[in-house]
């Protein structure tokens, strides 16, 4: 059981929303979520340096898409 807790613990470590863009790195896989719904997903492929903008090459037939933290979106890791 104790391995278990531990795997569960991990994944919500994952899905929990990143407070700080800026520790993203160019093709880490995320999710953008917004007003509890999933938006976007895909890979990261530039965070501006404040760590407030964040381009992402959208998953399937998507363009890539620009993402602002004032905007009030989430981003998680998938």
């Amino acid at each position: 059981m104790k391995a278990r807790g531990a795997v569960l613990t991990r994944r919500s470590a994952q899905q929990a929303p990143l407070a700080n863009w800026a520790e993203l790195r160019a093709e880490d896989q995320i999710e953008i979520v917004k007003h509890a719904q999933v938006v976007a997903t895909g890979r990261v492929e530039e965070v501006s340096l404040s760590g407030n903008v964040l381009w992402i090459e959208a998953d399937g037939d998507q363009p890539r898409r620009l993402f602002l933290k004032s905007d009030g979106v989430l981003v998680r890791r998938a």
